[in-house]
């Protein structure tokens, strides 16, 4: 398993939230690209940019994710309101190497489908989850699809993986919900990604045990929780 740390961009900065509410921005950070640097510097080989203000619909942050996904030889995978064929165009132009896709995967099986098949093992689905159900537009609205129906419908696609978000942990450093998150590990065909609630290095073994590929992390890493330099020996992928 490797751990991603999280760079999470809104007007021009870095924030960490709580519980995915805008409202609720505990950490906010300038000069975001220096941030990723310093990432790639205590040891993390893999970078996770989310454009906030594109996943909620307040315009996005284009030029700022290419100076932050440029500002490090780390491999990072970019999501946040991609919803078109050009949005992903433009951030694989950008530099991203993996691009991941909510809320239209769960609204347009056919344009997911065949986004996976063109850039096949490059396209990660977000499966952003409150007691099981799947949510849609930056967590704001619940989908009608329950977890396991939604990744039963992605099995046969050539997907990068599936990013699993517990959005109600996410940023209250609370620890995980070991029971969802290997409900959605069995259940999927593709390597799973996990986040939310990921608060020591207790939650990074069982996540690994369990089956998870990776681990994204955020507020645990900001706020010192979780050691950078300690998680990075363990998981962040350098050798």
């Amino acid at each position: 398993m490797i751990a991603l740390p999280a760079v999470d961009l809104r007007r021009g900065r870095c924030v960490q939230l709580v519980g995915g509410r805008p409202e609720k921005e505990k950490i906010s950070l300038p000069a975001a690209s220096n941030v990723a640097l310093s990432w790639w510097q205590a040891g993390f080989e893999q970078l996770h940019v989310v454009d906030l203000d594109a996943a909620l619909g307040h315009g996005n942050n284009d030029e700022l994710v290419g100076e932050v996904v440029a500002a490090s030889p780390a491999e990072t995978q970019v999501g946040g309101g991609v919803r078109t064929d050009e949005r992903v165009d433009l951030l694989f132009a950008c530099g991203a190497g993996r691009i991941v896709v909510g809320t239209r995967a769960v609204d347009d099986p056919d344009w997911i489908g065949g986004l996976a098949k063109r850039y096949p093992g490059r396209i990660l689905v977000a499966a952003d989850v409150r007691e099981r159900t799947v949510l849609r537009k930056g967590w704001t609205e619940a989908s009608k699809l329950k977890v396991e129906v939604f990744l039963e419908g992605l099995s046969e696609l050539p997907l990068a993986g599936v990013l699993c978000t517990d959005v109600d942990r996410e940023g209250r450093m609370e620890g995980i919900d070991l029971a969802e998150m290997s409900t959605v590990i069995r259940a999927s065909t593709h390597p799973v990604q996990v986040s939310g609630g990921i608060t020591s290095l207790d939650d990074l073994d069982t996540l690994a045990d369990a089956g998870a590929a990776a681990a994204v992390l955020g507020m645990a890493l900001y706020t010192g929780r979780l050691d950078p330099a300690e998680v990075a020996r363990k998981y962040g992928g350098m050798t």
